[in-house]
């Protein structure tokens, strides 16, 4: 494997992503495949990636005190329920409805996000969605090797919530679950260790840059249409590869 290409491939999504809050798997797992990868073990690199990247923006959101608790815990705590659920099945899913899926994944992101949010923001009264949405978000990203913030987060938007906001308590929530798929896939995925290695490095500093480019530079708009703009290119291009094989 050509480690170079693979570290240079996750920083520089992992940078992009962290801008918006979520990691860097959903893009990856797409791209990784194109350069050699098999898909097995690129969304099981891809859920460590998740994890790794989040971890770090996290620890920076949590000094600044923007992590609200009460409102990520049910997400945690759902989601971590969920996602090895997710990854534990999709070694019964045929390649081809996988990617299929992952393409609906991420065109159903990209139009949440680029759609106005509501005016009211979100209150605690209702927690039980948040385990519905975190609980079926998990599952899907667990299937798929996403870690499914890209998904959530324009959910929570939808619902109101400011999106810096989301974006900040969405990157403490996807550790856990991005841990919980990754475990999973340990099972039937024969690990490169040191492109394990390689890329954690490359995710965990893609995850500090792009968590102070976000918090210090981008307007929310721009978080938003930057990350949907991304999502819908790599749609077009699993689509276009997808049809090459009919």
């Amino acid at each position: 494997m050509d480690l170079l290409t693979y570290f240079i491939l996750t920083l520089v999504f992992s940078t992009l992503f962290a801008m918006g809050g979520v990691g860097s798997a959903i893009a990856l797992v797409s791209v990784f495949p194109m350069v050699g990868m098999a898909s097995e073990m690129a969304r099981a690199v891809g859920l460590f990636i998740n994890m790794t990247s989040t971890i770090s923006a996290s620890m920076m959101n949590m000094r600044r005190g923007e992590i609200t608790l009460r409102f990520a815990l049910p997400l945690v705590l759902s989601i971590l329920l969920s996602t090895p659920l997710g990854a534990f099945l999709s070694a019964d899913v045929p390649a081809y409805a996988l990617k299929w899926i992952l393409i609906g994944f991420l065109l159903l992101s990209a139009a949440l996000l680029l759609r106005p949010s509501r005016l009211q923001r979100f209150t605690f009264a209702r927690l039980w969605v948040l385990y519905i949405i975190c609980g079926s978000v998990g599952f899907i990203s667990g299937m798929l090797g996403v870690g499914g913030g890209s998904l959530i987060i324009p959910l929570l938007i939808l619902f109101g919530f400011e999106p810096k906001q989301a974006a900040y308590t969405v990157s403490f929530v996807i550790p856990f679950s991005s841990l919980g798929g990754f475990l999973t896939y340990l099972h039937f995925v024969d690990m490169h260790w040191q492109l394990l290695a390689v890329v954690t490095i490359a995710a965990f500093v893609g995850g500090i840059i792009g968590n102070n480019m976000m918090h210090e530079t981008l307007s929310q708009q721009q978080v938003k249409v930057l990350v949907a703009c991304v999502l819908i290119l790599l749609a077009f291009k699993l689509v276009f590869m997808q049809l090459l094989l009919f």
